[in-house]
């Protein structure tokens, strides 16, 4: 239990959105990513179908080829722009190695995007689930993902999701 406590991340707020800290500090590389006209985001609220759409895209943009579609994790295909960690390259220094035309995948809400997308035209997919299941979903990934925040009870989660 004492292990469980102390990995999980208490979240931090940039522009009134909560987000975790260490997001917060790579925030400066993020808001100066450079998109490229023929990028193409994916962006959704967590939970809502973001890997799924992803392997979508990826397959699509690989023509249907099944084994071009496996060279890699889809963390790895479709990075995370605002993902950073330690010791693993942060979502923007992935993209800036990545080949065009990239796939993005974003959980940022459009207020945050990079201005990048907009000057370049970008072409955006947003996707959206049912709020009822997405907080489910959620909760349960809460209790499971021990980075994230200790969810409490579904109450007290369903609360802290409504207040956003």
């Amino acid at each position: 239990m004492e292990q469980e406590n102390r990995i999980r991340e208490e979240l931090g707020s940039l522009h009134g959105i909560p987000l975790f800290k260490i997001f917060i500090e790579g925030w400066p590389q993020v808001k100066a990513f450079q998109a490229r006209p023929d990028d193409l985001l994916i962006s959704t609220y967590p939970k809502s179908g973001t890997t799924w759409l992803s392997e979508i895209m990826d397959m699509i943009y690989q023509d249907g080829d099944v084994e071009k579609c496996r060279r890699d994790a889809i963390y790895n295909r479709v990075p995370f722009l605002e993902v950073k960690a330690p010791n693993i390259p942060s979502g923007v220094e992935q993209l800036e190695n990545t080949p065009s035309p990239r796939l993005i995948k974003t959980h940022l809400p459009v207020q945050l995007l990079p201005q990048s997308f907009w000057e370049k035209d970008c072409k955006i997919i947003y996707m959206a689930r049912n709020p009822k299941d997405v907080v489910i979903s959620y909760y349960y990934f809460h209790q499971m993902a021990k980075i994230h925040p200790d969810p409490g009870t579904l109450a007290e989660f369903l609360e802290t999701f409504l207040a956003g």
